[in-house]
């Protein structure tokens, strides 16, 4: 074995280890941008579920616009259409935050919180509605 062969023996193995080690980068790269994008697509479904949340029950309050103040959470009945509402709020979005709707006058302000997995802090949807009977 001559000289230049035995200085040129190990080149070919860290040329191999160094192209793993790029090879493994790119993997953890497209792991770490895969689990952003669903980390992004989960609270894209949590804020269109709240968002429709909300919007139904301002929908149920344009119906019965007389009985408008008996949708406050602070007065809402345990049979409810309010209660029935909080508690499908409850049982679709994660964390167990119950909703509040707030009725002053004719104005309702209607917020919806959620906490998702790995979420330090709740996220919430906040609706306000001006609501008014055909004879106001």
């Amino acid at each position: 074995m001559s000289r230049q062969q035995r200085r040129e023996q190990g080149v070919m193995m860290i040329e191999v280890l160094i192209g793993i080690l790029i090879f493994s980068i790119g993997i953890l790269a497209m792991l770490g941008m895969q689990t952003l994008a669903m980390r992004a697509s989960i609270d894209s479904k949590y804020r269109a579920e709240a968002g429709f949340l909300a919007n139904e029950i301002v929908g149920v309050m344009w119906g019965d616009p007389a009985n408008l103040a008996s949708y406050d959470t602070g007065s809402c009945g345990a049979t409810s259409r309010c209660a029935i509402w909080l508690t499908r709020v409850q049982n679709t979005l994660p964390g167990g935050i119950a909703p509040t709707i707030t009725v002053t006058n004719r104005q309702v302000q209607v917020v919806v919180q959620w906490q998702g997995p790995g979420q330090a802090t709740p996220s919430n949807h906040t609706m306000v509605a001006q609501i008014y009977r055909a004879t106001d």
